[in-house]
């Protein structure tokens, strides 16, 4: 039949030469406190090199542990230095911490499963510990975790910003786009951030050859940064940018045109959707303003006409088609859709490319609003390595070796 003594040992998963000598409760504290030794005469080995040494001393330490019920529960024990002849004076491994934590092996599973879906404030209040003192929890395991990752099947990624606090500050995100997963992320948005990534990239077995196909907006930073550290993989822009670019240039034909005409009072969002995904009564709009000769309708048309483009899986094909939007853009003679044109002229191959590679950033715009939602639950984060470590565990399917008991 268990005693105390032996429930406990058996609840916290101790081996030989590990036992709970002793525990006390503290109602008044609501505190735990369990004592742990090793058997005597039990062999002390290097942390090195394994061999078996004399003891040198020993200290006591105190790391923190699971709650148990309403108690908050600490494991006292007095580890042994050992005397290795060959690297000297070590402290012994124990199976329920990592070197230098004050916290259980057990504990740290805990805390890294809970911010996955809790802000770190929150659980921090919740165990009763420091903030900072989890984060350098999290910070470890996202760090180790980081490091055991492998890029050596990373063919195609997509590139985009997103804003990490307010006051425009950013971090660039590279996201796996057939994995659907991040991969890399670093303070900035320039082109240093490419270099940065290439660099990660090469260290995680990853090789800049077999990177075929970049997926990004129009930034000149990106651009740049893309041609020079991987000058063989194909650019394409990111179609949803495109398209977004081409929405606000048919938004300033719509308001320049409406300080002349009272019919497209209240019809800004009409020319942001498809005919397809309008209301019943958006379509009765639609209709009634297709009978007037007003220009936001040409340029509505236009966008549409480039979206077609879109559609086309023929290289050949959708090059004539392209050809020939550019041509009745600048002939359009509405200033915003020429604009468009040139626009689109700017960066003609990597629009084109998107007939062969067929890959956008909605992968990565999926992921941003992930991230996104996690910094408003946060209220935001301290410094940006802690909002990258949290962007890494929720966003790089990350492999925690984590414990489910001492052992």
């Amino acid at each position: 039949m268990f005693n105390q003594i032996d429930l406990f040992t058996s609840a916290l998963g101790l081996q030989k030469p590990w036992t709970v000598t002793d525990v006390s409760f503290d109602i008044a504290e609501n505190r735990l406190d369990i004592y742990i030794a090793r058997t005597k005469r039990s062999k002390v080995n290097c942390p090195v090199c394994g061999k078996e040494c004399t003891v040198h001393d020993s200290k006591d330490r105190t790391w923190r542990h699971l709650n148990f019920f309403q108690y908050k529960a600490f494991i006292h024990c007095k580890i042994p230095r050992c005397n290795c002849i060959d690297h000297g004076v070590k402290q012994i491994d124990v199976p329920w911490t990592r070197e230098g934590s004050g916290f259980t092996l057990l504990f740290e599973a805990f805390v890294m499963m809970l911010v996955r879906s809790m802000p770190v404030n929150a659980v921090a209040n919740m165990i009763g510990i420091y903030s900072d003192r989890l984060w350098r929890i999290i910070d470890h395991y996202v760090a180790v975790a980081y490091e055991s990752i492998d890029f050596s099947n990373v063919t195609n990624i997509g590139v985009d910003e997103t804003s990490s606090k307010r006051c425009h500050n950013y971090i660039t995100l590279f996201v796996d786009l057939d994995e659907s997963k991040v991969l890399f992320a670093t303070e900035g948005k320039d082109a240093s951030t490419i270099k940065s990534f290439k660099n990660t990239l090469e260290k995680h077995d990853g090789t800049v050859s077999s990177i075929k196909n970049i997926s990004c907006d129009m930034s000149p930073a990106f651009i740049s940064g893309a041609k020079t550290n991987f000058p063989n993989a194909n650019i394409t822009f990111d179609k949803f940018h495109v398209i977004k670019r081409i929405n606000e240039l048919v938004d300033q034909v719509r308001r320049e045109e409406s300080r002349e005409s009272d019919l497209l009072k209240g019809t800004r969002y009409l020319w942001l959707k498809n005919p397809e995904n309008l209301t019943v009564k958006q379509s009765e709009q639609m209709t009634s303003l297709s009978k007037s000769k007003i220009k936001t309708l040409r340029a509505y048309n236009i966008k549409l006409s480039l979206q077609e483009f879109y559609e086309i899986t023929d290289y050949e094909a959708a090059a004539v088609h392209l050809k020939k939007w550019f041509y009745w853009a600048t002939h359009s003679k509405l200033k915003p859709m020429i604009d468009a044109a040139y626009f689109v002229k700017r960066h003609w191959d990597g629009v084109l490319r998107y007939t062969t590679s067929r890959i956008t950033n909605g992968v990565l715009e999926g992921i941003n609003s992930i991230v996104q939602s996690v910094k408003r639950r946060a209220r935001g984060y301290g410094t940006i390595k802690h909002f990258i470590s949290m962007v890494y565990l929720v966003c790089a399917d990350l492999q925690f070796n984590l414990p489910i008991a001492f052992a």
